[in-house]
Formats: C-alpha cells, structure tokens, sequence
C-alpha cells in the first residue's frame, strides 16, 4: 500500500495543476469581459478576484482593482501563493517529492511547465502578450494530463491523481456558476437580457464548454440549457456530474486496490446520486445559488474527507 505522504503529494499536486489551469482560463474570460465592457472593468475584474478566492488577499496589497495588478497578482505576484506561477512551483516540489510514484514523462512535464512559466513570468505581463501565456498554461496542462493517461499504470497512483483533478476541478465550475449570478449581473432583473446571454457565454469559455456546447444545442444560448450542461451532463468533462462519477470510480479504484471502503466512498455516492436524480428546473425552481452553495460545502467535505481516508495508509 501506498505511503500516506505519497498519495497526498499526488492529490495535491494535481489539484494544483487543476488550479493553475483554471486560474489562466479566469484571467482570459475577465480580459475578454473587460474589453467588450470597458467602462464597468473594474466589476468585472473584482468577479474574477471573488470566483479566485484571492478578492481580499488582493485589496490587503492594492488599493484599486483594475486590469494591469490583478492579472500580475493572478499570474505571478509573491503576494498570491494561489497565482499561476505559485500553483505550478508548489505542484512541481509536489511532483519532486513523489517522483518515484511518476512515470519519467510525467515528471519531465510538469517539470517543463514549470520552466517555461518561470521564464515567461520573471516580470511583469504585458497585456499583449496575455493572450500567448494563457494558451501556453493552458497547452502544459494538457501535455501533463496527456502523459499522465499514456504512460501512468493505471493503479493507486493514477487514481489519487485523478482524484485531485475532479475534486478541484468541480469546485472550480460551481465557484463560476454560483459568482455567475450573485457577482457578474447587475440585478436580478438583467436575468435573460442580452447581457445576461453574454455573460452565460463566458462563463461557457472560463471552463473550455463553447465549442462542445454549439454541437450540442447549435447557435442560441439559454441560460438554463447552459446550466443543465455545465451541472448535469454526463458528457461534459467539466461538469459538476461528470466531475461527481470520476471521483466515484477513482475512489472505487481505490476499495479494489486495498480491498476496504472507507466514509469518502459514501459522500461520494451520494453526491453523484444527488445530481444523477436532479433534473435544471428543479435546481432552478429551488434557487441555483443555494445548489450551488450546498455542492460547494459538500465537495470541500468530501475532499477533506479523501484526505482523511488515504494520508495514513500504510
């Protein structure tokens, strides 16, 4: 059985590779925001700092939200352990501690990443070039996951790795949807306007669903088609159900592998049966941002609990 500083080493280091990534598609959704709406910039700029979690860590160290400091705070301030670059340093000392429970070409990834990020963010971004850095956290991301899936057995290993992705990943989308409505729209009254479809479809690129979206519902987005994609599509592989029965198969990877279930493997479950019998309306008719709410304070418990489970397992 794997050893407890392990199998954390490889949750948490995945999580953080989750992170960063889905930190870079923040960033570009709130410059794609604040260029179409120049003049309510800052607004857009302080929903990012909130769906971040880095809102009030910023204002401690600036006194004006504005589009320059919080893609630098975002990406590589010394301020934010939570920026890009200090997501991919902490999950490359991760991978370092791990490494013999990673394959060479895992390891040469995300060592790589790392490199490259640290040479493109020594200094302060320019917003011209915002657009290349993005795509290339983006790209490191991918070539990390990719050697992962071709070259890891798929053992315990594989499946705290994994674990770590969906946990953080469906945190990630809620924390969207949920700042979607409470932060970005002015008033409730602007639910269905035209910018209220505008804002639903960046929230559509913030988690990479525009292109799978259009093949699936054409060229006219409903908010509530959006959500019931982005909530209960079992095809989509960042959606909060799709994210719920990944996590249920690497924990019952896990019961095969050590031959005991343990209280994640039931949180788990009843999360993933909890969304599998909810159907947009009735989330809707109940208050999306109260779903939203709960599915956050139960996902944290169930990663909490993934890390109870396993740090001890020797």
């Amino acid at each position: 059985m794997m050893l407890g500083r392990t199998a954390s080493g490889l949750y948490w280091m995945f999580r953080q590779l989750e992170r960063a990534e889905n930190t870079a598609r923040l960033i570009e959704a709130g410059f794609r925001m604040a260029l179409t709406r120049s003049v309510s910039a800052s607004n857009e700029w302080e929903s990012i700092l909130t769906t971040a979690g880095c809102r009030e860590a910023f204002l401690q160290v600036h006194d004006e939200i504005e589009t320059g400091a919080v893609v630098d705070f975002m990406l590589r301030s010394k301020d934010n352990p939570a920026s890009v670059l200090g997501l991919y340093s902490s999950a490359r000392r991760n991978a370092r501690q791990v490494r013999t429970a990673l394959t060479r070409e895992v390891w040469e990834a995300v060592n790589e990443g790392w490199m490259t990020l640290n040479g493109l963010l020594s200094r302060q971004v320019r917003l011209a070039e915002l657009p290349d850095i993005i795509s290339s956290v983006r790209q490191h991301s991918a070539l990390v996951r990719g050697m992962l899936y071709g070259t890891m057995l798929q053992d315990d290993s594989f499946n705290y790795a994994r674990l770590g992705t969906f946990i953080e990943r469906a945190d990630n989308t809620a924390r969207i949807l949920d700042v979607k409505y409470y932060v970005l729209l002015p008033a409730t009254s602007y639910v269905g306007s035209s910018l209220d479809n505008v804002q639903w479809e960046t929230v559509l690129r913030s988690v990479a669903a525009e292109r799978a979206f259009r093949w699936l519902h054409g060229g006219e987005s409903k908010p509530a088609e959006i959500a019931d994609f982005l909530i209960l599509d079992r095809r989509m592989p960042r959606a909060l159900y799709y994210c719920c029965c990944e996590i249920v198969d690497n924990l019952a990877g896990l019961a095969s592998a050590y031959g005991i279930r343990k209280p994640s493997h039931e949180l788990a479950e009843t999360a993933q049966a909890r969304l599998g019998q909810s159907s947009i309306e009735d989330i809707f008719d109940a208050g999306l941002h109260e779903f939203l709410g709960e599915f956050l304070v139960r996902n944290n418990a169930l990663g909490n609990q993934i890390e109870t489970d396993y740090r001890f397992y020797e």
